[in-house]
């Protein structure tokens, strides 16, 4: 199969069928084999109803349904999951994202050799208030943490290698940084494509302002299992220690200035208070940086690499 289109829905039941009529036009005018993989994230409409419609008509349509809202991360991995074009494109389901893309973007990751394309929407018909400066502050954060030189991360219309898309797990909120877990997951070789981006024709936007914080910590998040998930103690045991060393360092100070002046009440003292605090967190830290590599030496993903075999996903 040429490609595979994965949408996460929520209450989408208007713009499905003309989304879906797009996809066909277009793939069919180029000659792919294709599927749509449609994910029905707990819609409370007709969203449903409309996907089983569809499907009777078309059986390049599948459908997979959640029985409650779980995210679109979960829609996403779930899709990945069901996968199986050597391209995987995804996009949203609110006509803000066009099909007439999907040609260009499946040419870079064949012919280019790119494994992940991130869209760009460099003008956007957007709220400049509550989406755009937002996101051009987490894109820059994005960009400096990661060092992945996108502008538009969280761009819904992507292109994937099938081997980036199954070699990754999109959890929580994470579909906003997904080239970040391909990065980390080795793939080095990440594009970027200014893409179309349409006012929206039906419906109401999902996200609210709670996006603004999940993003953060997503991103601190990521940025910290990527770093350290597989070697928490160089992260917990190098500070504790630190901690530690600097409490003991000031029970020593303790200690020489009782020396030198006997009457002096130790505990009479901020200092004192200070150092207990120290050689606890230290010690604390210490702790679970060693407890946190034993669970990560015998988890049984501890081994798992990406290794480039000529059989199997290419």
């Amino acid at each position: 199969m040429d490609v595979s289109i994965v949408v996460p829905l929520l209450n989408e039941d208007e713009s499905l069928p003309e989304l879906c009529a797009w996809i066909e036009r277009v793939v069919t005018a180029n000659g792919l084999t294709y599927e749509i993989i449609m994910i029905d994230d707990g819609s409370t409409d007709n969203s449903w109803q409309v996907i089983e419609q569809l499907r009777a008509k078309n059986n390049n349509i599948k459908g997979i349904r959640f029985q409650r809202n779980y995210g679109k991360s979960a829609a996403l991995n779930e899709g990945f999951k069901a996968a199986l074009g050597k391209v995987v494109i995804t996009m949203d389901a609110d006509m803000q994202d066009s099909p007439d893309e999907i040609p260009e973007l499946r040419r870079m990751i064949i012919e280019d050799g790119y494994d992940l394309v991130s869209g760009w929407k460099k003008k956007r018909f957007d709220n400049t208030l509550t989406k755009n400066i937002p996101s051009k502050f987490f894109n820059w954060a994005t960009r400096r943490i990661s060092k992945i030189q996108l502008h538009d991360f969280n761009c819904g219309l992507k292109a994937y290698r099938l081997k980036v898309v199954k070699s990754i797990e999109v959890y929580g909120e994470m579909h906003r940084y997904i080239p970040v877990l391909a990065k980390w997951a080795g793939f080095k070789k990440i594009g970027e494509k200014v893409v179309e981006h349409r006012k929206r024709k039906y419906g109401t936007t999902k996200f609210g302002w709670e996006r603004f914080v999940n993003g953060f910590l997503d991103l601190a998040s990521i940025t910290f299992v990527g770093k350290y998930g597989k070697r928490p103690m160089h992260f917990f045991g190098l500070w504790g220690s630190g901690v530690l060393v600097l409490g003991l360092l000031m029970v020593l100070y303790l200690i020489v200035s009782k020396i030198i002046e006997p009457e002096y009440a130790i505990t009479n003292r901020p200092v004192f208070y200070i150092s207990l605090t120290l050689m606890v967190m230290g010690t604390l830290m210490f702790i679970a940086g060693f407890l946190g590599e034993l669970i990560s030496r015998n988890s049984p993903g501890r081994n798992h690499y990406l290794i480039e075999q000529k059989t199997g996903i290419d």
